[in-house]
């Protein structure tokens, strides 16, 4: 397991999330979206998508892949 730190674009609280170097980054979307959406922040039929360091990451990428360590800070939105 990794610890991160991520916000969900529009929330105002930075989460601690736990995630496995195995799952994609869709999957680490997913459990932000979770800790936010429906919460803080709107619903939206969009899908997600995962910054780090002001780049776009691959949905189908797996975090072990992207170089992500231990909390590295991420930003979670809808799709533009």
């Amino acid at each position: 397991m990794i610890p991160l730190a991520g916000l969900f674009d529009g929330d105002f609280v930075v989460q601690l999330l736990a995630v496995d170097e195995k799952d994609t980054i869709e999957q680490l979307a997913e459990k932000m979206a979770e800790l936010a959406v429906g919460l803080r922040i709107k619903k939206q039929d969009k899908p997600l998508e995962v910054l780090f360091q002001g780049e776009m990451l691959a949905r189908n990428a797996k975090i072990e892949d992207v170089g992500l360590t231990p909390m590295d800070y991420v930003l979670v939105r809808y799709a533009l």
